[in-house]
């Protein structure tokens, strides 16, 4: 476990935190350091866990499951959170299941040149991503119809300002409290032998 702030482990948790922390459990069978930094108020633990599945892993959303994880990356990217970044770009590349693509998309993410890798609609998504979170107060409707015009209809809008607005709250919230992944199982298809 590792952050600025104390983080309390099973072993000294009363019942609610006990509750908190089987709700948070990953499909590795522990409980990441993104939601461990909440031991201290188990109903933010909660919080975070219904927020976070809603907005990435909820079997109702339609952008393909890559390209959810990239947008979360390119996020993460964006606001220098390592954390994050570690995880979800594990994630995508899994998904993206092949190394010369991956390479490809995260050279251009990291050069922040997204339409060397991209079409025309991921390009124009991951733009939306970038000036959200670089710029939310300059956001108007015409960001919007750019999305629809690459043919992303309402539904995967909103997937896809879920999927900002909640990497944006958990990037500042693990980069404000110094959490690492010193413990944690990276990536959320990680071989794990006790899975």
């Amino acid at each position: 476990m590792s952050a600025w702030i104390k983080m309390i482990d099973e072993s000294n948790a009363d019942e609610d935190l006990l509750d908190a922390l089987a709700m948070a459990q990953t499909p590795h069978g522990t409980v990441d350091n993104v939601m461990r930094v909440h031991s201290l108020r188990p109903a933010t633990m909660r919080g975070h866990v219904l927020l976070y599945r809603a907005a990435l892993h909820d079997d109702t959303n339609t952008l393909p499951p890559w390209l959810q994880e990239t947008v979360a990356s390119y996020v993460s990217l964006l606001n220098g959170c390592a954390y994050s970044y570690a995880n979800h770009w594990a994630n995508a590349r899994h998904l993206i299941a092949s190394d010369a693509r991956a390479d490809a998309i995260e050279k251009a993410m990291r050069a922040d040149r997204i339409d060397d890798s991209f079409n025309a609609g991921e390009a124009a998504l991951l733009r939306y991503a970038r000036k959200l979170t670089l710029e939310p107060g300059t956001m108007v409707e015409d960001d919007v119809r750019q999305l629809r015009a690459a043919g992303f209809d309402d539904g995967q809008i909103l997937e896809a300002n879920q999927i900002v607005g909640y990497f944006n709250y958990v990037n500042r919230s693990l980069n404000g409290l110094g959490v690492t992944t010193q413990g944690d199982v990276v990536g959320y298809y990680a071989e794990n032998s006790a899975v």
